[in-house]
């Protein structure tokens, strides 16, 4: 019996969607050899890893900035492979930077800094529900928390001063102090800034150990530094490892450029790894990607990278049980919540969206694409395929972008009569009078080019004039730390249901 065209059209996006989930998520490529993997763990934009380990799993979070649902954990048996877990931030509080996520006395805590403040969120367990944030009602940036043997809780910042918290670690209950100072890094040295950042803690044996980055987080390839220090006390006085810097970038013909901001930890046999970020050479506007290493601890208890390590090889596998990660950018819209690679832009309004059987209906907003508060997701694949099937109610336009920030971003969109180029956020119509209030938009990027196309029968696609070359679209050039996501816009009045969103990436 022949298939009608409704249900045959239904089956490829099944096919194809199955097959997107196989190939894309947060786990290794299989050609990797048993017992290796390859950097990076997390590939795309997670900047800022903050790592713990209870019993047998392994946590994780990353800055969210101006995204929404902010501080997606993740979770791993083995350190490669990992699946999410929640977001644990819904409240907007401003752009939410360099995260610290901690357990003590059976509670989850992470400290983060947004608007000028800091803040905290809890929870009991991990998968939530987490607290509203808390604000600490003072300034720095990068929260890093250390408690010492008798139970006395602080937050040490990026400029090497600490405050003592509460015993519940939801207040800060003295003025900062100053402890460390950093490590002098060499003049002859290219670097954006000395810039320390990123304080994490450990206890280790008789000593506690700081690890801090230098060198400012991009600018030349060799900026960013990973830095230890230890002392017998939390509070200090510090001494600087012999071995600094434990990670560094010292060329910019290396794969992997300005790597620091690293957390230290354990695995389930005692080895300890550290996780650290980078950019990746060529590809600056994928933002900041999170990579792994081990560390070795010497005989005169300091801790450095093992000889003949690197960063681009293939590295032998932390222990842990291998679980293959199911997470993948498409998505049918078709759960009962929003899947957590999708991330509002500046503004979480749950009254906009509404997840439908027929996909997820969002109301139009602003009068471009920069006012819209896209929904966007984070491509891991420096070359793909994305494709969307949208309808269009009222007088909205529809959107299959590439965004940077407010000010800069490219793509194709739809509105009730034509198609719609977008170069460098200018907008104008491409193909006029088609006419369609249901259509399928595809982006195809190679590298750094991307093609645009439309279809109004998911058929025949055809390809309109206007390319973009999205290179430039990186912190270098427009500041910010954001990076290329991929998402979707409804801009001005009426409403666009999107649904069958197709990830595909390409060798």
């Amino acid at each position: 019996m022949l298939l009608n065209h409704s249900l045959f059209q239904k089956t490829v996006f099944y096919v194809l969607v199955f097959c997107s989930f196989l190939s894309h998520a947060q786990s290794q490529d299989p050609a990797i050899k048993n017992g290796f993997y390859q950097n990076p763990i997390f590939a795309g934009d997670y900047p800022d890893p903050s790592i713990i380990r209870d019993g047998e799993d392994y946590y994780i979070v990353h800055s969210s900035f101006n995204y929404f649902p902010g501080l997606l954990i993740w979770t791993s048996k083995d350190l490669i492979n990992w699946q999410p877990v929640t977001h644990a931030l819904t409240k907007n509080v401003g752009a939410v930077w360099a995260p610290d996520l901690v357990k003590y006395n059976n509670k989850f805590y992470i400290y983060f800094p947004a608007n000028n403040t800091n803040y905290v969120v809890w929870a009991d367990k991990i998968n939530g529900p987490w607290s509203d944030p808390i604000d600490l009602k003072i300034g720095n940036i990068d929260p890093g928390h250390v408690a010492d043997e008798e139970g006395n809780r602080f937050l040490y910042f990026s400029n090497g001063t600490y405050a003592a918290l509460s015993k519940d670690g939801l207040s800060i209950i003295a003025d900062a102090k100053q402890a460390y100072e950093g490590w002098p890094v060499p003049e002859d040295w290219s670097i954006e800034c000395f810039c320390m950042e990123g304080p994490k803690i450990i206890k280790h044996g008789a000593y506690y150990y700081l690890t801090v980055a230098e060198g400012g987080t991009a600018g030349p390839a060799t900026s960013h530094m990973v830095i230890s220090a230890r002392s017998k006390s939390p509070l200090g006085p510090w001494e600087n490892s012999p071995y600094n810097p434990i990670i560094k970038t010292n060329s910019s013909t290396e794969k992997w450029w300005s790597k620091g901001h690293a957390s230290l930890i354990d695995d389930a046999k005692g080895n300890w790894w550290m996780v650290f970020h980078s950019y990746e050479n060529g590809y600056y506007n994928m933002g900041r990607q999170t990579l792994l290493q081990p560390v070795e601890w010497t005989k005169d208890g300091w801790y450095k990278s093992p000889e003949g390590i690197k960063t681009e090889a293939q590295l032998k596998k932390p222990a842990g049980q291998l679980i293959k990660s199911n997470f993948s950018l498409s998505d049918f819209f078709s759960k009962t919540t929003l899947s957590p690679q999708w991330q509002f832009f500046n503004d979480f309004e749950p009254e906009r969206f509404k997840l439908t059987t027929n996909g997820i209906q969002i109301k139009a907003k602003g009068k471009s694409i920069g006012e819209s508060a896209p929904l966007l997701c984070t491509p891991s694949d420096h070359s793909y395929t994305a494709e969307v099937e949208v309808e269009i109610e009222g007088n909205a336009t529809a959107g299959l972008i590439l965004f940077y920030d407010s000010r800069l971003y490219t793509g194709i969109a739809a509105d009730k009569e034509n198609i719609l180029a977008i170069l460098r956020s200018w907008q104008f119509p491409t193909q006029k009078g088609i006419n369609q209030t249901h259509l399928f938009l595809r982006l195809d990027k190679k590298e750094q080019l991307v093609n645009m196309y439309y279809s109004t029968d998911h058929k025949e696609w055809h390809k309109i004039e206007n390319s973009a070359e999205v290179t430039s679209f990186n912190h270098n050039v427009l500041s910010g730390f954001m990076s290329l996501k991929l998402g979707l816009s409804a801009v001005g009045d009426g409403q666009v249901t999107f649904k069958n969103f197709i990830y595909s990436p390409k060798k």
